[in-house]
C-alpha cells in the first residue's frame, strides 16, 4: 500500500511542476510571438511583396527537442485503451511546432520576410519497447531581405 501511495504522490508532483513548466513556456512563446509578429512567414514560394528588388536570401532554421514526461506517456496509454484524441501529446506538439518556428525567425533578424517555411517532425524512440521518449520539430525556409 506504501507503494501505491508513493507512486501516486510522485506522479500528482510530476503533473504539477510539468503543468508549471508547460504554462510557463506557453508565456514565453506568446510573449515572443507578440514581438516577432511584424516579420511575415508565408510556406508559398513566392515573395509576398516582389515589387522590391532581394538585396539577399538564404536559409534559415530552428529547432526544438522536447521530452515526454511520464505524466504525458501514462495519460497516452490510456488513450491507446480507450480511444480518442491524445491531447497531452497535442500540447507538446504545439509546443514544440511553435518554438523551431520562433528560433527560425529569431536566427534572421532584420529579414523583411521569410518564405517557403517548411516544418518536420520527428521522435525519438528509446528503450525496448521503442516507447517515445522525446520529439524534434525542424523548422526551415527563405529569409529574403530587400534594399531600402
Amino acid at each position: 500500500m506504501e507503494q501505491l501511495i508513493i507512486f501516486a504522490i510522485l506522479l500528482s508532483l510530476g503533473y504539477f511542476f510539468g503543468r508549471h513548466a508547460e504554462k510557463r513556456h506557453y508565456k514565453s512563446i506568446l510573449k515572443r510571438e507578440k514581438h516577432l509578429v511584424q516579420l511575415p512567414t508565408s510556406a508559398s514560394k513566392y515573395l509576398l511583396d516582389d515589387g522590391r528588388r532581394i538585396k539577399r536570401a538564404h536559409l534559415v532554421n530552428g529547432s526544438m527537442v522536447v521530452s515526454v514526461d511520464y505524466f504525458k506517456r501514462i495519460l497516452a496509454s490510456l488513450r491507446n485503451i480507450f480511444g480518442g484524441n491524445v491531447q497531452s501529446y497535442e500540447t507538446l506538439i504545439d509546443r514544440a511546432r511553435r518554438e523551431a518556428v520562433l528560433r527560425m525567425k529569431e536566427s534572421c533578424p532584420g529579414a523583411d520576410q521569410v518564405i517557403n517555411l517548411r516544418l518536420e517532425t520527428s521522435s525519438i524512440t528509446k528503450g525496448r519497447g521503442k516507447q517515445i521518449g522525446s520529439v524534434e520539430v525542424l523548422a526551415y525556409g527563405t529569409a529574403v531581405y530587400f534594399y531600402k
